[in-house]
């Protein structure tokens, strides 16, 4: 068994819940929020055989897309506006973790 951790932005969260789903993957699905923008991000835990790992890895490249998105730079010391117009950068996309399950319980 393999713990596949992926967050996502949640402008791809549904979309990617619907391909789990579809696919019979079972996963639970949190909010969690930070990374550079601190923007809202979706957290799937998922257990799953190892010999599908790769199967859950695919649909989430293929759902997770990257973007580009245009930010103000942060405000300067004292409240100050460090005088920088807004910069283009890319956003989305995943980042995923696995990891062996020695145990697996379902109670």
């Amino acid at each position: 068994m393999k713990l596949v951790n992926a967050i996502v932005q949640d402008k791809d969260a549904t979309k990617l819940a619907n391909a789990f789903v579809k696919a019979k993957i079972q996963a639970t699905r949190l909010a969690t929020s930070g990374g550079f923008l601190r923007s809202g991000n979706t957290t799937f835990i998922i257990a799953i055989d190892e010999n599908r790992v790769e199967e859950v890895l695919q649909i989430i490249k293929e759902v997770s897309q990257k973007r580009k998105q245009f930010m103000v730079p942060p405000i300067g010391v004292e409240g100050e506006r460090t005088g920088a117009f807004p910069v283009e950068i890319e956003v989305g996309g995943a980042t995923v973790f696995t990891q062996t399950i020695d145990d697996f319980y379902q109670f």
